[in-house]
């Protein structure tokens, strides 16, 4: 899941919606416009929930998050933080699942 290349995809359509008539219409291009804004926040929201947790050190934990759905990536030094992070990331509001890519050091 690379959040940016899709991300850049969809806006790649979205300026080709206003100047070679996309099949999208304005409902859908505000749509994913508004899914993107949404993974922006859940991405906030999990980097935020993980700093929050004294047992994790989220600056090796990387974030993506496309279409609700989490992406943990990065290296910890337990299996107990494999499991934490991905329960923490749970634990924040629009996430519908977790992809736990964590490995360990």
């Amino acid at each position: 899941m690379h959040h940016l290349g899709s991300t850049a995809t969809l806006l790649a359509c979205l300026a080709m919606a206003g100047v070679a008539g996309c099949a999208s219409t304005d409902a859908d291009n505000r749509r994913g416009v508004a899914a993107i804004v949404d993974d922006a926040a859940i991405t906030a929201g999990v980097k935020a929930a993980l700093v929050g947790d004294p047992n994790l050190k989220a600056s090796e934990i990387n974030v993506e998050t496309y279409q609700g759905v989490v992406q943990l990536s990065g290296f910890v030094g337990s299996a107990e933080s494999v499991a934490a992070a991905a329960t923490v990331a749970r634990t924040v509001k629009g996430v519908k699942s977790v992809r736990n890519d964590l490995r360990l050091k």
